[in-house]
């Protein structure tokens, strides 16, 4: 008995003098964005109190926090931690409350500790002192990645965002090796295995080294697309719809053949948007497989319910004051027994959301009626057919209130609200709109992402449009280069093509220079072996500053040197001389449309020949002074936009004419016996050049440019026959060499420079072209675009000559970069398919370098 009351009375001594912590719950549970961060560590977070024995503390009362302590630190200090809780000594507490909850949420939102626990360290009558225990996450030191090549495994780090001194937790683990797999996985390696370890370093405290090994396996390619229950589209229909998931076939290169879940999923959805397009509105997938074959391929197989196919019964249209029902059903093109068509129907009463759509809702929202509203529902369906209601509310129409631009920071107001289509109290316009975008566009100081607000006021029935511009640079450095006629063709230029003219006697508008009023203004220097050439050129696009009308001036001078063209030497003695002026005056017509512009320009040359040697029929034209005087007049159509770089939708199309006076016709001279100096004192001819361009744009960023383009040149007299200026040179690159005689060249990718045209130039031309292009990026700074693109055309001397079925041919790729400050920048590789004049020999592959000149 003695023996066991010592036993007890050690025990009891033992608990009085030793510290025993209790647990007290919080009645404030942790967040579920706090459990989130738990979870992701995985460790569990505990809102308890342990108390040492004997220390009493009322639950709910409201304490003052007297001092906080810190334990289990190895790299963070005291001090840090305490400013994460966001606890302040002196601050009310309760216990349990919810600052003392959020102290621990706002630790694990840190994302620098796996454990947190708080412990009630001493109570001083009103006074609570807390203790936090915590557990800092390790450190990421080194990431190694094996398996791939060093410089993809660098990409891979970068892009899955795994960063020196990260917190290595469960979840990026985790999240790493998911994201390194859905790599490959989208790239066909379906078995494509990954593996994240990590391993403690130590060199240094509390860090790990992480190691991420990528064995990819084989591409897996899909051996088969197998359909069944299909009728109405067959096999390779419903495998063309498939955009995403083809089959391997021997020569395919520009489709992979692989398996993406999320594309897949894509293309099942479009197989059903297809039978719906046709009418099979019930259509549905009963199932769909994925099967793997011996040779490490795969199959898919899908089983189809087409159900019947619906046809368009009545259409019926309701709130429709403004206009009939006739007039509506003109818009929608949709009649009675049409096959159905869901998207087609979509398309027609609200828009497919391109700025050339034609639909019911836009026609409404173009003249004034702002908040109407087109539905089109159907009503009743019997057998195969399903009727149509169109319920249209039309509403007040709405007025523009105010009209505003922001973000124009160098180019004056007056410059962008002169070009919009939007103007206050107009009726709203869509089109307007869509319009006033494309005109800022082509005024090329600006990114082509115009962005408009438009604020509507129900109140009123009125809205307001703010116009969002990003300003791009508005003079350009000219560097334009290229290689032709056995020389390489250089210039230099300057161009401010948002030139302030009134300003130019103001010292505190350059800034390097006056800008800010739309005008041009360009000097020039072109060099060559053969020539040089100096001009200068200003343009007032809004002459007055009321109408659409430009006036354009320029003086220019250049020298060429007589080039021997079988040798290519260039005698430097032997020259021609032209000095010359044009003016010109181009207004913006309002019939057929505000899209079409007239242009007429008056230009005079005056040549001087120095033993410069120019074959004219069986006549050699060597020394002399010749004079040129013509107009020149266009009509044009321009609706291409909204870029001027690339434009995605619309047309440009021109037609002009260059004449001189035809002086021969008024005089008694019998031109055949005079000297050729005589014979071209005044030079005579007519020249007609007719160019189209159309631009599809399937994507915003995938188009197809369309162009097509003839020229002739003309005399009046039989006895002066064709002048020997004023010439067509076709092929290469078509950089305009600028040499003042007015010889236009014409490009044709595939051959060497002006080789398909005689030493003396055509006097015919044809050409055709096809071109699709792609944008990779249309940021101010670089817009880039590739391109794919197949050519034809030819030169000829004369009518007898003329074969417009006699075409060179060229294909070939290309990429253009525009910059603001240099211009458009290009290399085209083509391939001419056809022998040059005067050779059996095929032009084969050429490369062009495009300097400062678009196709």
């Amino acid at each position: 008995m003695e023996k066991q009351a010592s036993k007890l009375r050690q025990l009891k001594n033992k608990t009085f003098y030793s510290f025993v912590l209790i647990f007290i719950f919080l009645v404030s549970p942790l967040s579920s964005e706090a459990q989130t961060v738990k979870d992701s560590t995985s460790t569990v977070s505990k809102d308890t109190i342990p108390v040492q024995k004997n220390i009493s503390f009322e639950k709910g009362r409201e304490y003052i926090l007297g001092g906080i302590s810190v334990t289990g630190l190895r790299k963070f200090s005291e001090e840090t931690v305490k400013v994460f809780t966001g606890l302040k000594i002196g601050q009310p507490i309760k216990l349990p409350g919810d600052k003392l909850t959020s102290a621990i949420k706002k630790l694990y939102e840190s994302k620098q500790f796996s454990v947190v626990d708080v412990y009630l360290a001493r109570v001083d009558d009103n006074t609570v002192y807390l203790q936090f225990d915590v557990q800092e996450l390790p450190q990421l030191k080194e990431v190694t990645v094996t398996g791939v090549r060093k410089n993809k495994a660098k990409t891979l780090k970068e892009d899955a965002g795994v960063k020196i001194g990260s917190m290595v937790t469960d979840n990026l683990i985790v999240t790493t090796r998911n994201y390194f797999k859905k790599t490959f996985t989208d790239k066909g390696f379906l078995k494509a295995k990954v593996s994240v370890d990590t391993k403690v370093d130590t060199s240094d405290l509390n860090v790990v080294n992480m190691r991420i090994h990528i064995d990819k396996g084989q591409k897996i390619k899909i051996k088969n697309i197998r359909f069944k229950g299909n009728k109405a589209l067959s096999n390779g229909k419903l495998r063309g719809v498939m955009k995403n998931t083809k089959r391997k076939f021997l020569g395919r290169f520009w489709k992979g053949s692989k398996y993406i879940e999320d594309k897949y999923q894509e293309d099942l959805r479009s197989i059903l948007d297809r039978y719906s397009e046709l009418g099979y509105r019930d259509a549905r997938i009963l199932s769909d497989s994925v099967s793997w074959n011996k040779d490490n391929t795969i199959n898919i197989d899908m089983t189809l319910e087409e159900g019947r196919q619906y046809r368009f019964g009545d259409i019926i249209y309701v709130g429709n004051r403004s206009y009939t029902s006739e007039f509506l059903n003109r818009i929608l093109k949709i009649q009675k027994g049409d096959i159905y068509n869901g998207v087609v129907l979509k398309e027609r009463t609200v828009g497919d959301g391109t700025p050339t759509s034609e639909d019911i809702k836009t026609y409404y929202q173009d003249n004034g009626f702002l908040f109407s509203t087109v539905n089109a529902v159907e009503t009743k369906v019997v057998n195969d057919s399903i009727t149509v209601e169109i319920r249209i509310a039309e509403d007040e129409k709405a007025t523009i209130n105010r009209v505003t631009v922001v973000g124009n920071d160098k180019t004056n107001d007056h410059v962008i609200y002169r070009e919009l289509r939007v103007k206050p109290g107009d009726l709203f316009s869509r089109t307007n709109i869509i319009r006033s975008i494309r005109e800022i566009g082509q005024l090329g100081f600006f990114d082509t992402n115009v962005t408009p607000d438009v604020k509507p006021n129900y109140q009123d029935k009125t809205a307001d449009v703010e116009f969002k511009v990003v300003e791009k640079g508005g003079s350009q450095i000219e560097l334009q280069g290229g290689y032709g006629g056995g020389s390489f063709i250089g210039t230099l230029g300057l161009s401010f093509n948002n030139f302030s003219i009134r300003n130019i006697f103001n010292k505190e508008a350059y800034k390097p220079l006056p800008m800010g009023d739309g005008q041009s203004l360009a000097l020039r220097l072109q060099t060559s072996r053969t020539f040089n050439t100096y001009s200068f050129s200003f343009t007032e696009p809004w002459l007055g500053g009321r109408k659409p009308q430009s006036l354009s001036f320029s003086i220019y001078s250049s020298r060429q040197f007589q080039l021997n063209p079988r040798t290519f030497d260039v005698d430097r003695s032997r020259n021609l001389t032209i000095l010359g002026a044009t003016i010109g005056i181009s207004k913006r017509l309002q019939w057929p449309s505000d899209y079409f512009s007239l242009s007429q320009t008056i230009s005079y040359q005056s040549f001087n020949l120095n033993d410069y040697q120019f074959r004219v029929g069986q006549d050699i034209l060597s020394d002399g002074n010749l004079n040129n005087l013509a107009y020149n007049v266009t009509l044009a159509r321009s609706s291409a936009g909204p870029s001027l770089i690339f434009p995605t939708y619309g047309s440009n199309f021109s037609l002009s004419a260059k004449a001189t006076f035809p002086y021969s016709l008024f005089s008694n001279k019998n031109y055949t016996s005079l000297p050729p100096a005589e014979r071209f004192k005044w030079l005579e001819y007519y020249k007609i050049i007719t160019k189209g361009q159309w631009f599809n744009g399937f994507t915003d960023k995938l188009v197809l440019m369309a162009n097509a383009e003839m020229g002739y040149l003309g005399f009046y007299n039989s006895q002066l026959g064709s002048t020997p200026f004023e010439r067509f040179f076709v092929g290469g690159d078509g950089i305009a060499q600028f040499q003042l005689d007015g010889r236009q060249n014409i490009g044709l990718r595939g051959y060497e420079n002006n080789r398909l045209s005689s030493i003396d130039g055509g006097t015919i031309y044809n050409k055709f072209q096809l071109e699709l292009r792609y944008s990779i990026t249309d940021n101010p700074s670089a817009s880039i675009y590739t391109l794919g693109f197949l050519e034809a055309g030819n030169s000829y001397d004369n009518f007898n000559e003329f074969n417009p079925f006699n075409l060179k041919r060229s294909a070939g790729l290309g990429v253009r970069i525009f910059m603001p400050a240099f211009g458009l920048l290009g290399i085209d590789f083509a391939h001419g398919f056809d022998s040059l004049p005067g050779t059996n020999i095929k032009s084969g592959w050429q490369t062009h370098f495009i300097i400062g000149q678009q196709f």
